[in-house]
């Protein structure tokens, strides 16, 4: 909460306030009366939320559990992020803890703390304790489980870290953290070492101003990746600045937003956020998305509304035990993130971070998954499986084995079905 308070404080000081002026005292009688209807207005007509979709699912949840809450309310982004469920009393409220669930609670020092938008709750199924997106956001006991060559910095980002807010481990990106704020806490975060911590990372303009300078020094750079925390959950005004300052720097060809907002807060897609980021293309987004149930009507309208501006989306996934190690699941969530234009583009391998052994799965599980989409589906739903390696050595992609060697001048190649065929190799 320190955290949250701090930051909508900062927020506040780099927002662009018009109008600030105050009336002259020769028309302050006019104004005081145009103030008054002004104000009485405000008070009798509902303002028209910015995001329109609202699902039978939300509509049901919000009446269940926020009956005094307006439709108009709940489609207002920043009410999602005031209202986030963050302790265990409000979430007991929505769901029913198991025993895991609860005997996290019994310690929970120094852990990720709870943080789930009231929309993304509305998806976690209150009667199955088995509910794939509840094991993604709700904590348990397995994250005080530490397993060997599980670390809290297991891709070692910080010895790539020139700056506190920027990692350079390839020669021409680098990723740029400009907040350490999400609006929903993945438990297997890998970055949980650095977001809402009672002590924050330094984000603040003097922050980004150094790595606005070290960017603009390095002329090898040409892409920057904003990350965080969750870039959208920072003020239009915020963001604008940023994209703005990074569009300056004429080695940067290339601007990517990693995010997961369109998927637990797609309110925060507004018209302004969207004509804020397509200002400055060309700006590509990566999406985390996790399990078919995830896309929504919501969710469904979020995306289209920034691919009509223009901006390409990816996915990235995070291959996660019992909750999407299945290739019929993965299939159908590649499918689904198809048709609202958004394409494959990573299936991670769950990162070592400390007490992460209950949501991994065997490498050979991914490249199982791999097999059963490759040639079972269009070459566009199937993303790239990749180990972003322990010890820095950064993403490292890995195909089941389709070159199986030569036979004299014939490199002999294995299909989807297994079956073996010659290609002549003579070059």
């Amino acid at each position: 909460m320190k955290n949250q308070i701090h930051r909508e404080q900062e927020n506040s000081k780099n927002e662009i306030v018009l109008d600030e002026e105050p009336p002259s005292l020769k028309s302050l009688t006019d104004y005081r009366k145009v103030s008054l209807i002004n104000l009485k207005k405000e008070f009798s007509e509902e303002k028209k939320p910015e995001f329109t979709t609202i699902s039978e699912t939300s509509k049901k949840f919000l009446k269940k559990h926020y009956p005094s809450v307006s439709e108009t309310e709940w489609l207002d982004w920043k009410w999602q992020i005031r209202n986030s469920i963050t302790s265990k009393s409000k979430l007991e409220q929505i769901i029913q803890l198991n025993f895991k669930e609860s005997f996290f609670y019994l310690f929970n020092k120094g852990s990720l703390p709870l943080r789930i938008t009231p929309y993304y709750a509305s998806l976690l199924d209150d009667k199955s304790k088995n509910n794939s997106l509840r094991k993604c956001v709700v904590p348990d006991e397995g994250e005080y489980i530490r397993s060997e060559g599980e670390d809290i910095d297991p891709l070692c980002e910080e010895n790539d870290s020139p700056l506190p807010n920027i990692i350079h481990r390839y020669p021409d990106r680098v990723l740029f953290l400009i907040t350490d704020f999400c609006s929903t806490y993945c438990r297997y975060c890998t970055r949980s070492r650095m977001v809402a911590k009672e002590k924050p990372f330094h984000f603040g303009k003097a922050e980004l101003e150094k790595a606005f300078e070290y960017i603009s020094l390095h002329t090898e750079i040409r892409d920057v990746l904003l990350s965080g925390g969750d870039p959208l959950t920072i003020s239009d005004n915020q963001l604008d600045f940023i994209l703005s300052r990074l569009r300056k720097i004429p080695h940067v060809e290339f601007i990517r937003i990693g995010t997961k907002v369109p998927v637990v807060l797609p309110q925060r897609v507004t018209p302004s956020l969207v004509n804020t980021i397509k200002k400055y293309h060309p700006v590509w987004m990566s999406v985390h998305f996790t399990h078919p149930s995830e896309i929504t009507p919501e969710v469904k309208e979020a995306c289209e509304r920034l691919a009509d501006a223009g901006i390409p989306l990816g996915s990235q996934t995070v291959l996660l035990k019992g909750i999407n190690d299945d290739v019929t699941i993965m299939k159908n969530l590649m499918h689904e993130l198809l048709k609202i234009r958004v394409r494959p583009y990573y299936l991670y391998q769950c990162d070592p971070i400390s007490g992460s052994a209950h949501f991994r799965t065997p490498i050979e599980k991914g490249l199982e998954i791999i097999q059963g989409l490759r040639g079972y589906t269009s070459g566009y739903a199937v993303p790239s499986y990749v180990i972003d390696t322990p010890g820095g050595g950064g993403k490292i992609p890995l195909l089941p084995e389709y070159y199986l060697g030569k036979e004299g001048n014939y490199a002999l190649l294995k299909n989807y079905k297994g079956k073996v065929y010659k290609y002549p190799d003579f070059c």
